[in-house]
């Protein structure tokens, strides 16, 4: 069958790279692609923001299945015309996809099915925002309320800072358009895990858990990014807790949404923070995480294919997910500058020298072909990805890989993965 993957970062590297390998899938198309996915499918160029010119060329290929990569196409729909459409589609629609794409009807969904999550308050003015932040203790937490790339959330430790961000996202100052709403939070404290589900609508299967590493500088410092590495180990959350957030979480959220006549299907990305109160909610995407989904493929003992097929039609009861025992990592090498103002077009070397290395994955997030050699794209380039028996041996195999790969201005993190391992060493 033909697959077409829409999207042209690591996470539909990853995607692409896992579908190609299904004994079911013959073709696989990405639109608009990179130059890293160009060696496992077929790119065709595409603005993914613009809905009609993708239904051009899902029209002119004619994929027997859809997967969509990016929040943005769903936030506009291109579901709904799929489906009207009769092309099978793997992503929830406009309406489900809610849950990710406005903040303030994620926390109201939570409180309306008691699913866990902080105490916030929603403002729909910089005066009403203002005057919400004294109903919290500090440090607090403000978060725009529309899709920001994985920059709209900001840790305020004094009132100052509150006020500063409040101004800033109404004004459009930080992200670049003012926002109609804003979430206030109650900061919340334990370690973070990405918990992603895969939903036919009633039914709902754990992928591999992750956590991300979000903020640019080594000890958790900086400003947010789109995440600069993740792990994902067997001892990340033991069966029990894995079925308490099942039966607590994932699956009330699921049957909410089929309740309220809006049914979610696709990919349920459960951002959590394991408090001493329990796992609460923090966020929830609408789709596969970046760069999450590296290292979880990466884990896939199964065919994913299969899976996402099983979704779409409505039999994921029937579907057993498998995976390898041990670890996985993925390290992200940035441009110089990213979050900020980055440049491009700087020439890309050793990647064949760092694929080469047994286990490891190299999946691209902003590149391009230039006269068949690859140059820097974006503000995330590429991740180094690896997995092995112990979280020990995938990092240290994704940094070998990194440190065979050059670019100008190349920056990542080398504490990815730190923090676990000096836990475990207790």
């Amino acid at each position: 069958m033909k697959v077409l993957v829409i999207g042209s970062g690591g996470r539909e590297h990853a995607l692409a790279w896992a579908i190609a390998k299904s004994s079911r899938v013959s073709d696989v198309v990405c639109t608009p692609g990179n130059g890293g996915i160009a060696r496992v499918a077929r790119c065709i160029s595409a603005n993914q923001r613009d809905p009609d010119d993708l239904l051009r060329v899902i029209a002119s290929e004619s994929p027997e299945l859809v997967v969509v990569g990016p929040e943005m196409p769903l936030s506009l729909g291109l579901t709904d015309a799929l489906h009207l459409r009769g092309v099978p589609v793997f992503g929830p629609t406009r309406k489900a996809a809610m849950l990710e794409t406005s903040k303030s009807f994620a926390k109201r969904f939570m409180q309306r099915h008691n699913i866990p999550t902080a105490n916030y308050a929603v403002a729909g003015s910089e005066k009403e925002a203002l005057g919400s932040i004294d109903l919290f203790h500090l440090p607090v937490v403000i978060k725009a309320d529309g899709l920001a790339a994985g920059k709209g959330v900001i840790l305020c430790a004094t009132k100052r800072e509150a006020t500063e961000a409040i101004s800033g996202l109404f004004s459009g100052a930080l992200l670049g358009a003012p926002e109609d709403a804003i979430v206030i939070e109650e900061f919340l404290v334990g370690e973070e895990i990405s918990f992603l589900t895969l939903t036919d609508g009633k039914h709902v299967a754990p992928l591999a858990p992750a956590q991300d590493h979000k903020r640019i500088g080594e000890g958790d410092t900086g400003p947010n990014t789109g995440g600069m590495g993740v792990y994902s180990t067997d001892g990340m959350l033991d069966t029990q807790m894995k079925e308490w957030i099942l039966h607590h979480i994932a699956q009330p959220t699921v049957d909410g949404m089929a309740a309220e006549e809006t049914p979610f299907t696709g990919v349920l990305y459960i951002g959590l923070m394991m408090t001493a109160r329990g796992p609460m909610v923090l966020e929830y995407n609408a789709r596969f995480g970046d760069p999450e989904t590296q290292a979880i493929v990466a884990r896939m003992d199964s065919d994913l294919m299969e899976a996402l097929q099983a979704c779409v039609e409505g039999r994921l009861s029937d579907t057993e997910l498998r995976w390898k025992p041990g670890a996985s990592a993925c390290v992200i090498a940035a441009s110089g500058g990213y979050p900020g103002a980055y440049a491009t077009g700087k020439p890309i070397g050793g990647l064949d020298a760092a694929a080469s290395i047994p286990g490891v994955e190299i999946f691209h997030s902003g590149t391009a072909l230039v006269d068949d050699s690859y140059v820097t794209s974006g503000g995330r380039v590429l991740g180094a990805t690896a997995a092995a028996a112990t979280l020990d041996e995938s990092l240290a195999l994704a940094y070998e890989a990194l440190n065979r790969i050059h670019f100008d201005g190349m920056y990542y993190r080398r504490d990815i993965g730190r923090h676990a391992l000096k836990s475990r060493l207790r």
